[in-house]
């Protein structure tokens, strides 16, 4: 009956497990779906705390019905004992009893001879007692000669110690059987008492026996209980992991509906941003040629774009675009990025949330950061100081997390940051993006 509801109940929580979750269904932000995450979590910790609990609760009780079985073959074992004691005590009592029931015929053929004895002794005292010591003297006075006379006297001493002989070794006889049979039925008495012990403890066993019996069947129960807690748990566990991974999946859609949203709104501001970078550069040339000074932008704090500046307010060393390259020298070579013009080991956060593609030495760049932002949306961080790496290949970051700290590896002049932004792998001006 037990193992009947222990299946209807796993045959339910496999239909939880495996129906559909429609719960997820109404997370509508990767916020909802994270703190969704982070219950389950919690749920998933609690449930293998309570497995080990149970695993370690059935391993106790296993260990305590194996040494109460131990003990129980030593309690079985000890009732064979007594029972082949109680055996031998049963055959000293039945050889008692046949002892006595010969000391009794003893006994009654002595009392026979010492009745028989009694009347003969008595006939003769009768005899020769009845007037005394006249008697003896008529027998004495009644001498024909001086030497029947002492015949006469010797025969009646014989008599007399004759009869003393007799009624002595009577009573010495009669006394023997009667010790014997006092003797015999100590014996008997003592045996009938080891009987009475040997029966008492014969029952003590038994209740021992019980007593173990019933421990048996509570550590089998104990056994049963952890074993369906185990199986409660690992369903439950089973049913967290599938739970965890509807939520991943709708969070994984969500952020691909973001970066879509994101490189949409990047591309379609990209043309309108870079035009009117391209005048703004015009009209700082312009003012550069007629004024006589230098054409390096000024220092940026951020525009309207999706990302976060991952230096902060910060110079503009170099622009995105065509430029004479300051190390090799090469004219017309395109700058793939902006460079931030900041103090060896300043913090680089990311721009957003993601997953570290690329955390080492990556060939010009010298140690390198890459994350995916989804939906195609790359950003690089270049030129990080030696040791500067915070993160490593496959780590998801956060919007604003420090990742690394600048510095000038690869080919730099300087301590700087060259930030990047790569649509589908191919670089764009970052500025829609900041």
């Amino acid at each position: 009956m037990k193992k009947i509801a222990a299946g209807l109940a796993m045959a339910l929580l496999a239909v939880t497990i495996f129906g559909p979750s429609d719960g997820y269904a109404t997370k509508t932000s990767i916020a909802d779906i994270d703190s969704q995450l982070k219950k389950l979590q919690q749920e998933v910790k609690e449930a293998k705390a309570q497995q080990e609990k149970a695993a370690s609760r059935n391993v106790e009780a296993q260990h305590y019905k194996n040494k109460t079985n131990l003990n129980l073959q030593v309690v079985l074992e000890q009732v064979e004992e007594v029972k082949g004691k109680m055996t031998d005590i049963n055959g000293q009592i039945k050889n008692t009893e046949e002892s006595l029931t010969v000391a009794e015929g003893e006994l009654k053929d002595a009392e026979i001879r010492v009745a028989s004895r009694e009347k003969l002794l008595e006939s003769r005292v009768r005899l020769m007692y009845t007037d005394g010591s006249v008697s003896y003297l008529d027998v004495l006075l009644s001498s024909k000669s001086f030497s029947d006379f002492l015949d006469r006297a010797d025969s009646l001493k014989m008599i007399v110690d004759q009869d003393q002989d007799l009624l002595v070794q009577h009573k010495t006889d009669k006394q023997n059987v009667i010790d014997k049979k006092l003797e015999l039925q100590g014996k008997y008495a003592k045996a009938k008492q080891l009987y009475s012990d040997l029966e008492s403890q014969r029952t003590l066993l038994k209740e021992k026996e019980a007593e173990k019996q019933q421990l048996i069947a509570f550590y089998d129960k104990e056994i049963q209980t952890a074993d369906d807690i185990t199986e409660e748990q690992n369903a439950k566990l089973v049913k967290l992991a599938s739970d965890r991974s509807a939520l991943e999946t709708q969070k994984d859609k969500l952020k691909a509906e973001e970066a879509a949203r994101k490189a949409a709104a990047a591309k379609a501001a990209a043309a309108k941003a870079e035009a009117d970078r391209k005048a703004a550069a015009a009209t700082r040339a312009a003012a550069s040629s007629s004024s006589g000074t230098s054409s390096e932008p000024e220092t940026y704090s951020g525009g309207d774009g999706p990302f976060l500046l991952p230096v902060g307010s910060a110079r503009v060393s170099s622009d995105y675009g065509k430029r004479t390259h300051p190390v090799t020298g090469e004219v017309g070579k395109m700058h793939t990025g902006i460079d931030f013009a900041v103090p060896q080991g300043t913090n680089i956060h990311a721009a957003d949330s993601g997953t570290v593609l690329v955390s080492e030495w990556w060939s010009g760049y010298g140690y390198c950061v890459i994350i995916d932002h989804g939906g195609g949306v790359w950003t690089l961080y270049g030129h990080i100081r030696e040791g500067g790496l915070k993160v490593k290949a496959g780590d998801s970051v956060s919007r604003g997390e420090v990742i690394a700290e600048s510095g000038s590896t690869g080919r730099s002049t300087g301590p700087h940051l060259h930030f990047e932004v790569r649509i589908d792998g191919k670089t764009v001006s970052p500025w829609p993006y900041l």
